[in-house]
């Protein structure tokens, strides 16, 4: 029969009905369920029903099946138990497990075709974990390579209302920077928690986890404390763990090195500049002309145009000039006086 179920899963001619049924049970462990699936009566009836189960990662279990309806034979397993009743195709599970959560069907099976007729999302809920709380403090800022860092995880549970066997287990795991999985680094012992109680009734038992490492740079990004009791895994809220390399130093201390070089060197040549220009425009001021190979600005040149008037205005050469012309201006009036004279 199993032959023939999965060479009709390989076939593809599985389908739903319209009027799928579909609905969602919840069960703490060590309860009974029993899973409903409706039937048609008939004589001329030529399909059975079959109950399977999917659960992630596992291949498909048949876990019952009708024959025919007059045939009361039909496959059991150990705890779960399918029979037929009045107009109904029962699955009966008792004392339910956690491994006994998972998706399932009933299948109509009519020659090659096969009808997808009730479905059910079994979910089995185990105890109450007795954790309540998960705390994990934050780093206290960035460290060096070759740095010790420790990291604590603070574990609170309510040891008066425990019902899980055994004890709950502590893991840390690293998520970097990057995208990635999570990677597990450490595993605490059961006797590696420093555990106080405090005398108060009702009060919750606080047992410290602390793992120490010298870290490195690649030991950058997250750090999570995982918790595992009654089948259930609890996560703290992560401390990041910052690492600054060492080559980063180096390099800002070159760049700050390179700055006040080039400010140093900046004043020097703006105090040159400053001086040079100061000399030469006293220069030009005192009557030391000199030919200046530059692009002057506009104020420039009209300091320039000022010293060359000053200049020309009070050099030697001028003011010989001058009297020359004075004295040629004065002869010429007295030649026609003359003239008249000597008439």
């Amino acid at each position: 029969m199993l032959i023939v179920f999965y060479s009709l899963l390989m076939l593809r001619v599985g389908r739903c009905t319209d009027d799928l049924n579909f609905e969602m049970k919840t069960v703490k462990v060590g309860h009974d369920v029993t899973l409903t699936c409706a039937r048609q009566e008939s004589l001329l009836s030529t399909f059975n029903l079959f109950w399977i189960r999917l659960v992630s990662g596992n291949m498909p279990e048949m876990l019952g099946g009708t024959f025919d309806f007059n045939h009361d034979g039909v496959n059991k397993t150990p705890r779960i138990t399918a029979k037929q009743g009045d107009g109904t195709f029962l699955l009966h599970i008792s004392e339910a497990q956690l491994s006994d959560t998972g998706l399932y069907y009933c299948m109509k099976v009519d020659s090659l075709d096969m009808t997808f007729v009730e479905g059910t999302f079994l979910r089995i809920q185990g105890p109450e974990p007795d954790i309540t709380t998960v705390i994990q403090l934050p780093s206290s800022g960035p460290v060096l390579p070759g740095d010790s860092v420790t990291l604590q995880c603070s574990v609170l549970s309510d040891s008066q209302n425990k019902l899980c066997p055994g004890d709950h287990s502590v893991f840390w795991f690293r998520a970097g920077s990057e995208e990635s999985d999570p990677t597990f680094i450490y595993s605490h012992g059961s006797s590696s928690a420093e555990c106080e109680k405090s005398l108060e009734a009702r009060s919750p038992q606080k047992c410290v986890y602390s793992f120490s490492k010298d870290v490195s740079s690649s030991d950058a990004g997250t750090y999570y404390c995982a918790v595992a009791t009654c089948g259930e895994i609890l996560f703290g809220n992560g401390t990041k763990l910052d690492i600054e390399a060492l080559w980063d130093l180096q390099t800002a201390n070159g760049v700050v090195f390179l700055l006040c070089a080039a400010l140093v060197m900046s004043l020097i040549v703006i105090s040159y500049l400053s001086y040079t220009m100061k000399k030469k425009s006293c220069g030009c001021c005192n009557g030391n002309t000199s030919f200046l190979y530059f692009n002057p600005s506009n104020s420039i040149l009209q300091k320039m145009k000022t010293c060359w008037f000053i200049l020309h205005r009070l050099s030697p050469r001028g003011n010989l000039a001058k009297q020359t012309e004075r004295q040629l201006n004065q002869q010429r009036q007295r030649r026609p006086t003359l003239t008249s004279g000597l008439l």
